[in-house]
């Protein structure tokens, strides 16, 4: 794994070969991307283009160019970098004059840098910085957790709209299947009903028939001895 230093010190040299091709500024900008979850990651995102293009300016002045040109050299010792959403602060240490480098930054471009030889200054402005860098991010932490919030609101609407369209479909089914039920019950019924009247239109048809049988069965028996 590269040296953090070195990982901004690459970033910073790719830079100045893009803008020493005719690129410009923007072109830097535009292939500056570094991952930012490690601590090399922390100072390339911090330092990135935006500084890149600092040190080749001719009108390049100050800490920010100072402390880019001294990464670019690999001259730096990273100390401490906290990151808070894209805001983050770092502390760096130049050895070679004993001075302390402490920066801000947000989303790849130095914000502040200021240059200290006392230590117990360079950790106060770091832990003042990070501070910082905290209530910075509270909007953009908030703003991301809203938009997650709204982002699972509409994934429940999606799904519960899905599950109304489901129910609405099966009550239709069951609507139709009630209406062809209802149908065929009232069909049966008259249908019982007609049987109904032709069983009693037979039934007294069969004591007709009956009672006719009875009386011939009479007619045919008049004059002989009656049964035992």
């Amino acid at each position: 794994m590269k040296h953090p230093l070195l990982m901004w010190r690459a970033v910073l040299v790719a830079a100045s070969c893009a803008l020493s091709s005719g690129g410009g500024v923007m072109a830097a900008q535009g292939e500056t991307a570094a991952p930012r979850n490690a601590s090399s990651a922390a100072i390339a995102s911090a330092a990135s283009v935006t500084t890149a293009a600092s040190v080749l300016s001719t009108d390049a002045q100050g800490n920010v160019a100072e402390l880019t040109q001294l990464i670019h050299d690999a001259k730096l010792s990273e100390l401490r970098t906290t990151y808070n959403g894209s805001y983050g602060a770092s502390l760096f240490f130049y050895p070679r004059q004993m001075a302390y480098y402490v920066a801000l930054f947000q989303d790849k471009h130095f914000w502040r840098v200021i240059r200290t030889d006392d230590t117990s200054r360079a950790e106060s402005m770091y832990a003042g910085f990070a501070q910082q860098t905290a209530q910075l991010a509270d909007v953009e932490i908030r703003r991301m957790q809203l938009q997650a919030q709204k982002a699972y609101l509409e994934d429940i609407i999606a799904m519960s709209t899905d599950r109304a369209k489901r129910l609405q479909a099966d009550l239709n089914v069951a609507r139709t299947q009630q209406a062809r039920v209802d149908d065929y019950q009232r069909q049966t019924q008259g249908e019982a009903a007609a049987l109904r009247m032709e069983k009693d239109k037979v039934q007294a048809q069969l004591r007709q028939v009956q009672g006719e049988v009875i009386q011939l069965q009479r007619q045919t028996e008049a004059g002989l001895p009656p049964r035992n």
